[in-house]
């Protein structure tokens, strides 16, 4: 799937509330384009209204512009809606702010580099993965979920064609990522005066587990089981997830901004902060952690101005958390539990958590309404090297189980294998499924060259059981920088993100462009 990632830092000394733009990711090599612009104090009024109108919290102050804000500044003709029908001042709030914050953001090659993504993922038959990473820590309140381009079009979270997250580049490497069939979750309830917590249980087992006994595969759902820990000790939560038992942990209860990444509250006089439950879920290799508590999203500040990397969200994602989802302000029960249930029900689809996100934020807009907060507060976070894949199909899983077997002379499928050109190189057959390549030892192909990344590349094998039974190849990039090459009619070509089919005698190349030759064969049985 396609990605677009950008990246907002303020510019420390080139004048007041000065910030840079600029395309860290892209799907075609001149889409990384950058532009400088200041904070305009228009957006600051806008930002103070909305906070006294939606948050629940002190403002943060992102201009170093003091002057009071203006009373109700927002025009009343930019809300589009059928006839007869009138919009209150929170409406047209909610679109102002949004349609501000795409101003600043998409002005100029910014925007051609989003329109042009757009548009090869539309010609992929697919949408564009987006990512937005948010370098100054007073802009990470904001609600950028709501960014819409103009009245009557969806905002960016709610687009048809883009996958909306947040990420940070500053972040530890991802663990290892095993491949499951099935959604297998821990779910935590912690203290919380305001939860009863027997009740609050059954309905969240009954909202994660609703339709999966009945609906079996037949419907496309994976199985999915929750163990249950009610107000455990710190000791007791950490031992259950160095089980490695699951692949996502669930909390809900009370939660509060801190510098260490805030604060879980899971029994009287018993909490744990962000800095230490990401230490845990790193070693337990989970993939996703859903925090069902106010404020997980939300940094904590101090005379107004955030702390660097304080959030709960921040902080488990620079640990190697792959996703992170969490509230960025306070969210009522009932409004947390419709969340939960068609989220739930996405991941069951097999669903990448992306997806999965904006089908469950669709639901909140549909119950709630538009002018209403609920849709805006659920903040995914992904790891920049995830691609959102919670969990595989039975058919895709066990294409990638390990393949030790010799390859079979009398099978009737063709044989394939990469070998190096170099002299004295060797072959190395490609399994079925997924044959990684990168440069350290955890992968299948081993090229241990400076210019190849970690994880560099994969070869995915394909079976075709309709007529004639056969298999079909595809290269993946992978590389931090797409220096991923194949030979073509036009010479040396990169491969940026993308996935293309091989055809036997293909060359390749991966890291420099002046490295080792490779040659793609399929041999005849």
């Amino acid at each position: 799937m396609p990605s677009l990632n950008l990246a907002i830092a303020r510019l420390i000394n080139t004048g007041k509330d000065s910030f840079a733009i600029w395309v860290v990711k892209a799907p075609y090599p001149s889409g990384y384009v950058l532009r400088d612009c200041a904070w305009p104090a228009e957006l600051s009024q806008i930002w103070q209204e909305w906070q006294q109108m939606f948050a629940g919290h002190s403002g943060i102050h992102i201009s170093s512009d003091t002057k009071p804000p203006l009373t109700n500044s927002v025009p009343g003709n930019i809300v589009s809606l059928p006839s007869g029908q009138t919009t209150g001042y929170s409406s047209r709030l909610m679109q102002y702010l949004g349609m501000n914050l795409w101003r600043w953001i998409f002005e100029g090659p910014i925007l051609g580099s989003l329109e042009r993504s757009r548009g090869i993922a539309m010609g992929q038959h697919t949408r564009l993965r987006f990512r937005l990473e948010i370098r100054d820590p007073d802009l990470i309140a904001l609600p950028w979920e709501i960014m819409q381009r103009e009245p009557g079009q969806p905002a960016v979270s709610l687009s048809p064609d883009v996958l909306f997250s947040r990420t940070t580049s500053e972040v530890e490497a991802l663990p290892y990522l095993r491949i499951d069939q099935a959604l297998k979750v821990l779910l935590v309830l912690g203290h919380d005066q305001n939860l009863q917590l027997q009740t609050e249980a059954a309905i969240l087992e009954k909202t994660l587990l609703n339709g999966a006994q009945v609906a079996g595969y037949g419907q496309g759902y994976a199985p999915c089981t929750v163990k249950t820990l009610i107000q455990p000790t710190p000791q007791e939560l950490i031992q259950e997830l160095e089980t490695k038992a699951y692949n996502v942990f669930f909390y809900a209860g009370h939660g509060l901004p801190g510098p260490d990444g805030g604060l879980l509250f899971l029994r009287p006089g018993m909490s744990l902060n962000g800095i230490e439950l990401a230490q845990v879920l790193t070693r337990s290799a989970l993939k996703l952690a859903v925090f069902n508590a106010c404020w997980g999203a939300q940094p904590a500040a101090i005379n107004h101005q955030a702390i660097p990397a304080s959030s709960l969200a921040e902080v488990l994602i620079r640990h190697g958390v792959p996703a992170v989802l969490a509230m960025r302000d306070e969210i009522a029960d009932h409004e947390s539990h419709s969340f939960i249930q068609a989220f739930a029900e996405a991941l069951r689809s097999r669903k990448p958590i992306d997806e999965a996100v904006a089908e469950a934020r669709q639901e909140l807009l549909t119950l709630y309404k538009y002018n209403q907060p609920a849709w805006t507060l659920p903040v995914l976070y992904l790891h920049p090297d995830f691609d959102g894949e919670l969990i595989k199909s039975f058919d895709e899983s066990v294409t990638e189980m390990p393949d030790t077997a010799i390859p079979n002379s009398n099978s009737s499928m063709p044989i394939a294998s990469l070998r190096s050109l170099s002299p004295g190189g060797r072959s190395w057959f490609l399994r079925t499924g997924v044959t990684r390549i990168g440069r350290t030892k955890d992968n299948d192909i081993v090229i241990p060259e400076l210019s190849v990344s970690k994880r560099h590349a994969e070869i995915l094998c394909r079976n075709n059981f309709t007529g004639n039974p056969a298999r079909t190849y595809y290269l993946q990039d992978f590389s931090t920088y797409g220096t991923t090459w194949f030979l073509g009619s036009n010479g040396w070509q990169q491969i940026l993100r993308e996935e293309v089919p091989l055809k036997s005698g293909m060359q390749l190349k991966f890291g420099s462009s002046r490295g080792e030759i490779w040659e793609f064969i399929i041999e005849d049985s």
